[in-house]
């Protein structure tokens, strides 16, 4: 297990200090069930402080790197790098899904369940990186494989997702900011599913279901784009 933990180190570029905060960051539920006596929980809770961290880091470096752009270009900008799509692909180019620890039955399943699990995966890297080695630490490792992304994603404008269009239109029509709230969850924990609903300011604008929250968000966008604004 430890020979595991020091190859995901060598990539990622860092050695952590106390290695059961990697060992946590790696661990989905699943394994648990198999694992009882693992010795650290599973990567919930880190995967909740990396998902802020994240957005923390990434919206300082767009705010240096364009000091010309306003807030909403900003933000579209920010939610395509920290999205599970893009997040998910940027840990299979660090072969994150090789190291996470699953259940047998979660290892065989190659469905969309994955792509959320390895961004949940990221996040809780990211948290594991902030509470062992600070902001610093954390704030390469956004830089080295995240963030490094940002030409791309202008270039082909992979920003233009249904949340950062619903947002810039919202904003300006109405000036208010779009705002998303869980409205139901079901299901075993391997196959969750998700209804949130997109919100301008207190109005109930649209619904939207996925295998995520995230996923679930980006329908009810859509739904608000064919609802309010086609």
């Amino acid at each position: 297990m430890m020979t595991k933990l020091n190859e995901f180190e060598k990539i990622i570029g860092y050695q952590f200090k106390n290695k059961d905060i990697l060992k946590e960051a790696l661990t989905h539920r699943s394994y648990l069930n198999e694992k009882p006596s693992w010795g650290v929980p599973h990567n919930e809770r880190l995967e909740f402080l990396g998902d802020a961290v994240l957005e923390l880091v990434i919206s300082e470096f767009l705010f240096k790197k364009y000091s010309n752009k306003p807030e909403g270009e900003l933000t579209s900008y920010r939610a395509a790098l920290v999205n599970y799509q893009f997040l998910s692909k940027v840990a299979i180019e660090i072969n994150l899904n090789e190291f996470i620890f699953l259940s047998r039955g979660e290892a065989k399943d190659t469905s969309k369940a994955r792509e959320v699990i390895l961004a949940n995966a990221m996040e809780s890297v990211i948290g594991a990186l902030y509470l062992d080695g600070g902001y610093e630490v954390t704030s390469d490792f956004a830089r080295k494989f995240i963030s490094v992304h940002i030409d791309e994603i202008i270039a082909k404008e992979l920003h233009r997702d249904a949340k950062s269009m619903l947002q810039e239109i919202i904003q300006e029509k109405r000036r208010v900011t779009p705002t998303y709230r869980l409205m139901e969850e079901w299901g075993p924990d391997h196959q969750k599913r998700f209804r949130m609903g997109v919100y301008f300011g207190e109005e109930l604008a649209a619904e939207g279901e996925g295998e995520s929250k995230q996923e679930a968000e980006t329908e009810a966008a859509k739904n608000a784009l064919k609802n309010h604004v086609s």
